[in-house]
């Protein structure tokens, strides 16, 4: 049986960060940002509020210790850059994008990446 590929994980402190947040906003989502002013910034929305469609990609959720998982989106124009990479969602101390979660909180989310290995990436194109 093949094992799956995840496209994205979170770090315990990104963990930590998005329970306190829900705690406070409800459900939370991110989309992956691409645009020029918030950089490659992962912004954190209340879920339902950034309207996703056909020109997003769904990456994965992101189990956060709560009922329901944390859906992270992409838009697919920038998923064609980005597919070949594994995201994680970090927080680091710093002032984040004005429209995200965690802006007042003195952090911000960040994206570390990686290239996916051979096997993983034989498994995204062939996932049966």
């Amino acid at each position: 049986m093949k094992s799956t590929v995840e496209r994205v994980a979170v770090t315990p402190a990104a963990v930590a960060m998005i329970q306190q947040l829900q705690a406070t906003h409800g459900r939370v989502m991110f989309h992956q940002s691409g645009g020029c002013c918030d950089g490659s910034a992962p912004m954190c929305f209340p879920h339902g509020d950034f309207i996703t469609g056909d020109s997003d990609v769904h990456l994965g959720n992101l189990d956060v210790g709560v009922a329901e998982p944390v859906e992270v989106w992409m838009s697919r124009e920038q998923f064609t850059y980005w597919s070949h990479t594994h995201l994680t969602i970090d927080l680091v101390p710093g002032r984040g994008a004005g429209f995200s979660l965690e802006a007042p909180t003195g952090n911000r989310f960040l994206i570390r990446s990686r290239l996916f290995t051979d096997e993983e990436a034989a498994l995204l194109a062939d996932p049966a």
